[in-house]
């Protein structure tokens, strides 16, 4: 029996798409060799990485003055990258939401005037600020689209009046987004696309026009727009992979879909949490509570570690919290099924009525 698996990531995979793999791990199409054997240059591996871009396109409907790069080093080299490309000194904004959102400000610092535009620091980061101050003279403003570690998720993207910059590392095809409000997009495959290994990319071609290009070669979006993602070998496994995922949402019906199964999943959760009589405390205020990650608390840390121990006994993974923050977190990313969402509902229960 498989896991019930509820990891922040990396996290659940579809289970077709790691069949899939396994299937064809050997000798992809035919080849007598792996894929992970194979040269990033080759006709078989550019079939595959062309396909996976337009995929890409059609499923997030990226308009085509955006390029889609594929990019090593994680969510983590991008809270540098962005800001070495675009941040060139000026002032650039920030939108603290969280841990993410304050790695990401203290890489901008090192490029530009990175300041706050807004943050939900008062509250222990449990919302998502509605009220800005953007500087005049603001080179973009930087958000954290979805919070992992307190479970928090814009519902809608504000309109800065200024380029915007987005991590989208855990909610990306999540649901569906319009890609022509953001200037740069960058997501870590490995919550809802994939592995770890690779980032996707997207970025405006004229907001590229005017990135630093006095940088390291390998800190340069504009290497890989250049060179299509291939400077140097590519993650080319990782790729795969999303390719592997891309297909299996597009027969799940595309990120339109995926946003009604995923609120559905989380509905189970959040229900289970607020029909609890205070057992269970949610984090995140409702208006803005997260599709991807469900965080909660229980009356005290030796009743939370009880409930995660015995519920490593029943089989699920990763429903402790974020090592900074403690509690208890369930991540429902897309490949999570309504299945396992039942299955965590009914243990909550249970546990509650054993511990009231």
């Amino acid at each position: 029996m498989r896991a019930y698996n509820f990891n922040a990531g990396p996290s659940a995979m579809p289970l077709e798409v790691l069949q899939e793999a396994q299937r064809e791990f050997l000798d992809y199409r035919g080849t007598g060799m792996s894929i992970i054997e194979m040269s990033h240059r080759s006709k078989e591996y550019d079939a595959l990485h062309q396909e996976t871009k337009s995929l890409l396109r059609e499923l997030m409907d990226i308009p085509e003055d955006y390029e889609i790069l594929f990019i090593q080093g994680g969510g983590s080299m991008q809270f540098l990258m962005a800001a070495a490309n675009f941040a060139k000194g000026q002032k650039v904004g920030y939108v603290n939401t969280g841990v993410w959102s304050k790695k990401a400000l203290a890489e901008a610092k090192r490029y530009g005037q990175a300041y706050e535009v807004a943050t939900s620091g008062d509250r222990n980061h449990s919302y998502i600020p509605e009220q800005f101050r953007v500087e005049p003279g603001t080179a973009y403003v930087h958000i954290t689209a979805n919070n992992t570690i307190y479970g928090t998720e814009y519902q809608d993207f504000p309109d800065f009046g200024v380029p915007l910059i987005c991590d989208m590392s855990s909610d990306i095809l999540s649901r569906p987004v319009d890609v022509s409000k953001f200037d740069l997009i960058y997501a870590g495959a490995q919550k809802n696309l994939g592995p770890a290994g690779v980032v996707i990319v997207i970025v405006k071609k004229s907001f590229l026009d005017v990135a630093n290009g006095d940088l390291p070669t390998m800190l340069k979006y504009s290497t890989y727009a250049e060179n299509d993602s291939l400077y140097n070998t590519a993650p080319v496994f990782a790729i795969y992979m999303v390719n592997k995922t891309l297909h299996w949402l597009k027969k799940q019906g595309g990120a339109a879909a995926m946003q009604g199964r995923n609120r559905a999943k989380a509905q189970i959760i959040y229900d289970a949490i607020d029909n609890s009589k205070g057992f269970y405390i949610g984090h995140a205020e409702k208006k803005y509570r997260s599709m991807m990650n469900i965080t909660f608390n229980l009356a005290n840390k030796d009743l939370e570690k009880e409930f995660v121990e015995e519920g490593k006994r029943r089989g699920f993974v990763g429903i402790g919290g974020h090592r900074l923050v403690g509690g208890c977190r369930a991540s429902t990313y897309n490949a999570v099924t309504m299945e396992a969402c039942q299955a965590l509902a009914k243990y909550m229960k249970e546990f509650q009525d054993g511990h009231i």
